[in-house]
């Protein structure tokens, strides 16, 4: 085995009470590639700043391989008096470094390299600060959340970077494809300690759950142990002194291990406050178009959006998502088409800026809205401590300024205050920045039981391909199209990334072959998506409860003189029995359509 480039050896530091690294290790030698996993707050982007040497360990040790140079890309980049970018990435240059390699990052990343570090967007300063930890080709990049702010193209972009060189890599994201399409080793960093598996992300969440589990076991073998102990001390044998004082510290022994057992951190539990059913048209736009001077953000675009439809729109920054999802909410006139919202809409969006937020208020504030103890939840009062720990907050963060908050945190926040409001359409701005895996998994679960619309904009490809039942893409010169399916059924559709303006078919015959045999290895491999996982558990239920309806009706008119009895029962009976089988035979057809397209994707 090759000799680590970096090795961290039994790390332990204590913020506060509970120590948040106890006994850590980590090694990472030359090649490799580990995704750093771990909930908010366990420690992740600490432990990533002890590697990089800029945090000092209450204890154990750090040693890098002499020689080896190592770059750190922080969450927040520090321009310090730098007056471009361009300077600011030269300035992570080393002795012997090539400045045209520097040059070049800044303009593969779209930069000119003379913009202002005071007024570059979250956008520009994470790409400056890519291209600063990039240049020097670096034996070790230690990379935290490198795909924040970042478009779908430059996400791609940097894949294929990163993919190409022989660096060795420590990632920490809430991205899964990016860190599956980067990963061969994964650390997880549970409740201050590291467990390691020689495989990508791609093997984690199974191996996590099975971890659990096993721990789950562990816990419950060892509360029965303890039951039993206590058991024989108060009817075992008395006479044998020596024998019951060496199981009465055993059994202190046993105590002393459960009382110190540090459980995994619980799911947040988010619900979405509900309002009534809109009606089955939620928007209908004809043909809108919006400019600003000579540039078009959308021409010509048409689409009818029903009752539980869930849209994402993705594109480059800068390409128009936020003024179109404005045009379609009726927040932002069109210059020109006509728009139409549906019956009975109840609308909460996600201020993905934070904009409303105080940094000087409490926690608490910004749920209630100063107002009291309590959040209105839908139309029910909820103590706002009860609420907090719905969204993984400790009742001892009711006072903290928001000021004060982590990222996952302020995006838990953010999330917590859309939702208590009830709707029927949620509009949803980035909704997974910053947010830890398992929350992730809970919002998908959340959306897919959501009876409302949802229509969000978001950069997380994983997250599209589970949530969304089309995708908007913008095609260059303000035309967009919509693609049934989530982003992986898109490209597949589509057939090239978002970093091109338009499809353009192939000029000659010898080329349109071409493209048609490539397209199979080409095209990302079709799996099925969050709706269509929901929609194949379920649906066996559904149909056992319309077949248990229709029997439950039939039994009704099998009497023969129900008609002459009783008018009214008799076409009730009858009506509910052809509305179940007409729901029975639909749900059917989708079941079997699922089922298809499973086992399709198994075999291919």
């Amino acid at each position: 085995m090759a000799p680590p480039l970096i090795q961290l050896k039994d790390i332990r530091l204590t913020f506060g009470g509970t120590p948040l690294l106890s006994g850590v290790e980590l090694s990472v030698s030359s090649g490799e590639r580990v995704c750093l996993i771990g909930r908010n707050g366990s420690g992740k982007s600490t432990l990533l700043k002890i590697a990089a040497g800029l945090v000092e360990p209450d204890g154990g040790s750090r040693f890098v391989q002499p020689g080896a140079t190592i770059r750190y890309l922080p969450q927040e980049p520090d321009f310090g008096d730098h007056k471009t970018t361009l300077a600011y990435v030269e300035a992570g240059l080393g002795p012997g470094d090539d400045h045209y390699q520097a040059r070049y990052l800044v303009e593969q990343l779209g930069l000119s390299g003379d913009e202002d570090p005071v007024h570059v967007s979250g956008g520009e300063a994470r790409r400056a600060a890519l291209a600063r930890v990039l240049a020097p080709s670096p034996d070790i990049l230690l990379l935290d959340e490198p795909t924040n702010h970042l478009d779908l193209p430059t996400i791609e972009w940097l894949e294929g970077e990163l993919a190409s060189r022989r660096c060795a890599l420590v990632i920490i994201s809430h991205d899964r494809r990016f860190l599956s399409n980067l990963s061969r080793s994964t650390a997880w960093l549970d409740r201050g300690q590291i467990r390691q598996i020689d495989r990508g992300f791609s093997a984690f969440e199974a191996w996590r759950d099975e971890v659990l589990a096993e721990e789950e076991r562990d816990q419950h073998k060892l509360d029965r142990k303890i039951v039993n102990e206590e058991h024989w001390l108060r009817y075992g044998v008395s006479g044998r002194r020596k024998r019951n004082v060496k199981r009465l510290g055993n059994l202190h022994a046993l105590r002393d291990q459960r009382r110190n057992y540090r459980g995994a951190t619980g799911n947040a539990n988010l619900a979405a406050a509900e309002a009534d059913k809109s009606g089955k048209l939620v928007i209908e736009a004809k043909n809108i178009s919006k400019a600003y001077g000579d540039r078009k953000i959308v021409e010509g675009f048409s689409i009818r959006v029903q009752r539980g439809d869930r849209i994402g729109i993705v594109g480059p920054n800068g390409a128009g998502k936020t003024t179109l999802v404005h045009l379609l909410i009726g927040n932002d006139p069109p210059d020109s088409g006509s728009l139409r919202l549906g019956a009975n809409i109840e609308m909460a969006t996600l201020d993905q800026h934070r904009e409303s937020l105080d940094p000087k208020s409490t926690l608490a504030e910004a749920m209630t809205g100063g107002r009291g103890d309590h959040v209105i939840v839908g139309d029910k009062p909820r103590h706002v401590i009860g609420y907090m720990k719905d969204f993984l907050f400790a009742q001892e963060q009711r006072g903290t300024p928001l000021e004060a908050l982590s990222g996952g945190e302020r995006g838990r926040l953010m999330l917590a205050r859309a939702l208590a409001k009830p709707s029927n359409l949620l509009v949803l701005d980035e909704p997974t920045n910053d947010l830890d895996l398992e929350t992730l998994d809970v919002l998908e679960e959340m959306l897919g039981d959501y009876e409302g619309t949802v229509i969000l904009i978001s950069h997380d490809r994983d997250f599209l391909d589970r949530v969304v039942t089309s995708v908007i893409v913008p095609e260059g010169n303000g035309r967009w199209i919509e693609y049934a399916g989530g982003y992986t059924d898109m490209l597949a559709q589509r057939g090239e990334d978002l970093s091109r303006e338009a499809p353009k078919a192939p000029a000659t015959v010898e080329e349109k072959k071409e493209a048609k045999a490539a397209a199979p290895s080409a095209a990302p491999k079709r799996r099925l998506n969050f709706n269509e996982k929901h929609a194949l558990d379920t649906l066996p239920k559904t149909i056992a409860k319309l077949q248990a309806e229709i029997a439950k009706q039939q039994k009704l008119l099998d009497d023969p003189d129900l008609y002459a009895k009783d008018r009214k029962k008799f076409d009730a009976a009858s009506a509910a029995m052809a509305k179940a089988q007409e729901e029975l035979s639909a749900a059917e057809d989708r079941w079997l359509e699922l089922e298809v397209l499973r086992e399709e994707i198994e075999q291919a």
